[in-house]
């Protein structure tokens, strides 16, 4: 190899790459049909997707437990919701790597940390900020960073309630 490898600083690039070569091998007569070339290019991929998956569900309970934050600051279980925002978004953003940016589906991570936090409101009594956008008010850059400012993205979120 001419350069180093991807596996270990962007594994989803990496597994896209290697999935491609595999399969590329695959066109050459001269290879053995011993290799089941598709289902293995089909495994490498899907290890990109699973990381991609884990930083999703990681941004969903992140965004779900400011949701609860914000929705009810004086509930007993506040504080510690704070300490799984925290605990959430530091384990997405050490997982994170650059090339998820666009494949990350931000509509549906926004829409399941809703559904989430509503559901886990209620169970207690509590219901979630009516009048919530569509899309989140939080940008990506601002909740995958290394100084997640929690009191700021609380902020965010009644400000964007608040302008609706």
């Amino acid at each position: 190899m001419d350069r180093p490898s991807l596996y270990d600083d962007d594994i989803v690039t990496w597994a896209e790459e290697q999935a491609a070569a595999l399969r590329a091998l695959a066109e050459r007569p001269e290879l053995s049909n011993a290799v089941d070339w598709e289902n293995v290019a089909e495994e490498i991929e899907s290890v990109g997707r699973s990381h991609l998956r884990a930083v999703e569900g990681l941004l969903i309970q992140t965004l779900a437990h400011l949701l609860k934050r914000a929705s009810a600051p004086l509930a007993p279980a506040s504080l510690h919701w704070r300490e799984e925002i925290a605990t959430f978004q530091i384990t997405a953003w050490n997982t994170y790597e650059a090339s998820m940016r666009q494949r990350l589906n931000w509509n549906r991570i926004w829409k399941s940390a809703v559904t989430a936090a509503e559901a886990g409101l209620g169970a207690y009594g509590n219901a979630l900020l009516p009048g919530l956008p569509e899309a989140c008010p939080i940008r990506p850059e601002d909740l995958l960073t290394e100084t997640f400012d929690i009191e700021r993205a609380l902020r965010t979120i009644a400000t964007s309630v608040a302008r609706r």
